[in-house]
């Protein structure tokens, strides 16, 4: 069997290259590539219905990114040992791919489409999200389906005061900022990452750099397609239309439309208002055929679209009567829920989050079992939107895809700002539940996570605050509007949604969704700028409820100590099978973990109470500290001598507490004194040359007052 294998090669400049070969995997699906960098390997398919179901007015489009634990020699964990539920990290992935692709299908396009991204090999120093997307592109570049691309993603990072693109995972860790940046050879379409305090023109040159490396890879994929014969794409009709139609509702809903909107009334009323004007007008048409009707719900939601930009436009005025510049009201409230560690209520306009910090130990670490990624987590950040916040009826059946996505962006700001690990030695959580949206409620989020570390008494190095930016733009793009803060309507109308988060000192995370072409880079610096103002506003109203961290946690927060023994002692706190430690755990009421850190065991002791701390700090020490001169110990009685009794003070460690040293007063017999077995508070005063330790009872005793009649 002969196969029609065809190859082009990305040279990334450095030495390094991407290999897209096509023609001899899943030669079924209706485009079929796989993408290759080093011993990392993608397989992309994508598949596309030929015809529209009836009655859908938009792409159904689902994109899934699936990492093999074949690709890295590993077994799936759990009961059922093989891939199930995509992770949040494919999620993540999944979404950048669907954001990159989405915008670049034609808008008339309707048919059932399915892009499917696996990871078959992996090169554990080469990250496989960087190519997710040229891989989803070069698939459709090879099949039929229509497709304005083609598109690439790549990571852009500084390194080392260097702009790198797809860096290695080990170089990524000195990384300053990192993007993943998706675009055509045109223009730029999403944005997504994190930095330092970066300024913004820095991070402009960062999305100018990516985007010559993805010009590169979108001529080799045309290339590609030449190559394999699929520069006509199929033919399709999946759109009624009715030109009368659309004339009539036109002419008779605009008018109401655009006075609606420049009524500057609630969410609610306009909604209310809006489908007034439309029931109003079908009503007129009389008994309508299905079609009819669809076409009318569709035109009408035209015109909504063309009054409110135009409003935008033409009167710089918006749906709530704001100036483009203007934030919506703001307030904000700290320590709302009495017993959790740390909580906030953050509410702009008609969106508002309810903020949850949770201080844990280190058993409540995030365990990550990806094929990929794998290890430990201590900040878990957690985004919640159920149906009330909008008014909706909808069944809470966990995080979604958005979800997730947001919480993602929300993590990726706080995280910038938080103490090192050796300066806090808690697992964070937090939890931000959206009680009511009207756009941004990601960025309420991060407002309102802000202030509940804050209200815990975390040490946060800056407060962080973001803002989501909007853009409308006339079909010319001679004419332009950036909108600061957007309303959810403004988000769905507009043809930009730009999230930015950062500190007084500079932006730390962003994400950015375009929906038109020739966007230019002195427009995006312009809503840089915006942001940065509309950024500072918001710290400003943030910090009239609380400007710095708590100097103390909540009286109810646990309380963690670290302290740090010998290697060689780590058994003996554990025990054997772990009879020791759970023994200590069960009897103090505290938790204790213990982590092998270079010659040294880092133990941390957690409980909710002092005195649970003090009893598993006092038998850690007495298994595993050496002993310190100068330092009280409770010993027990392992046996009676003439002279004085043998306490030992540690496990193994004896030491001699001499008849002398048991009083003040002076002892002539150890008969009755102590018993076999007793606990005795003792000094240790001396450790001799051969490693005996000599201890003292009457050093912690008060010395008893001299008879008046010795002056």
């Amino acid at each position: 069997m002969s196969l029609n294998v065809i190859k082009k090669v990305i040279d990334l400049g450095d030495g390094r290259t991407i290999e897209i070969e096509t023609g001899k995997l899943a030669k079924q699906a209706h485009g079929s590539v796989v993408v290759k960098m080093g011993d990392t390997m993608l397989l992309a398919t994508v598949v596309s219905s030929f015809e529209a179901k009836e009655g859908v007015d938009f792409l159904p489009l689902s994109v899934d990114y699936q990492e093999k634990y074949a690709a890295t020699g590993r077994i799936p964990g759990g009961f059922l040992r093989r891939e199930a539920r995509l992770s949040d990290y494919e999620v993540l992935i999944s979404r950048l791919v669907d954001r990159a692709l989405r915008p670049l299908f034609p808008e008339d396009y309707h048919a059932d489409t399915q892009v499917m991204i696996s990871l078959i090999s992996a090169d554990k120093n080469i990250m496989p999200d960087c190519l997710a997307g040229l891989a989803a592109s070069a698939a459709l570049a090879v099949s039929d389906i229509p497709f304005n691309g083609p598109i690439s993603e790549v990571r852009v990072a500084k390194i080392d005061g260097q702009l790198v693109i797809n860096p290695t995972l080990s170089d990524l860790e000195r990384a300053t900022l990192e993007f993943i940046v998706a675009g055509s050879e045109f223009d730029i379409n999403m944005v997504e990452g994190e930095c330092k305090e970066i300024q913004e023109e820095e991070m402009l040159e960062a999305i100018k750099f990516a985007h010559t490396a993805i010009k590169h890879h979108c001529l080799i994929q045309r290339e590609l397609t030449e190559a394999v014969g699929k520069t006509e794409k199929r033919t399709y009709s999946h759109e009624n239309h009715n030109e009368d139609l659309k004339k009539a509702i036109y002419a008779a809903t605009y008018d109401q439309v655009y006075a609606i909107a420049s009524s500057a009334s609630g969410k609610d009323e306009r909604s209310a208002k809006f489908k007034e004007v439309r029931d109003n007008y079908i009503a007129t048409l009389g008994e309508i055929d299905d079609v009819t009707k669809f076409l009318a719900k569709k035109y009408y939601h035209d015109v909504e679209y063309d009054a409110i930009r135009n409003l935008v436009l033409d009167e710089g005025k918006r749906l709530d009567g704001r100036k483009t510049t203007e934030i919506r009201p703001i307030w904000s409230e700290v320590g709302y829920l009495p017993a959790a560690h740390g909580s906030a209520v953050f509410t702009r306009g008609e969106t508002q989050s309810l903020t949850t910090v949770t201080l844990g130990a280190k058993d409540d670490e995030q365990m990550i079992d990806g094929a990929f990624i794998n290890g430990y987590q201590k900040f878990l950040l957690h985004y919640n939107f159920p149906g009330f916040s909008t008014g909706e009826v909808r069944p809470n059946r966990g995080a979604g895809r958005r979800e997730i996505g947001h919480g993602n962006l929300a993590m990726r700001s706080l995280k910038q700002v938080l103490p090192a690990d050796d300066e806090n030695p808690y697992t964070i959580r937090i939890v931000s539940d959206i009680l009511e949206s009207n756009g941004s409620s990601s960025m309420a989020t991060v407002c309102a996570g802000t202030l509940a570390l804050m209200d815990a008494g975390i040490k946060i190095k800056e407060p962080v605050s973001g803002i989501a930016m909007g853009l409308i733009t006339n079909e010319m793009g001679t004419k332009y509007a950036i909108l600061s803060d957007i309303l959810g309507d403004e988000d769905h109308l507009g043809d930009m949604d730009f999230k930015v988060t950062g500190t007084k000192n500079g932006i730390v995370a962003c994400q950015m969704d375009l929906k038109i072409n020739g966007l230019s880079y002195e427009v995006l610096g312009k809503a840089l700028d915006q942001a940065k103002a509309g950024r500072l506003h918001i710290l400003g109203e943030m910090a009239k409820t609380i400007e710095a961290p708590r100097e103390d946690y909540k009286p109810h927060a646990p309380r963690i100590v670290t302290i740090r023994i010998d290697k060689e002692y780590i058994g003996a706190v554990i025990g054997p099978g772990g009879k020791i430690i759970q023994e200590m755990q069960r009897e103090t009421g505290a938790t204790i973990s213990i982590e092998e850190v270079g010659n040294q065991g880092v133990v941390q002791i957690f409980a909710d109470d002092k005195a649970a701390i003090d009893a598993a700090v006092g038998r850690i020490k007495a298994i595993a500290m050496k002993p310190e001169v100068g330092e009280t110990y409770e010993g027990k009685v392992r046996s009676i001598m003439p002279f004085g009794a043998f306490i030992e003070i540690m496990p193994g460690k004896d030491g001699l507490l001499h008849i002398s040293e048991i009083d003040h007063k002076r002892i002539e017999t150890m008969d009755g004194v102590f018993e076999i077995g007793e606990i005795v508070k003792v000094k240790l005063l001396e450790v001799d040359k051969q490693g005996k330790l000599k201890l003292s009872r009457k050093a912690l005793l008060p010395k008893p007052e001299r008879p008046a009649s010795a002056n």
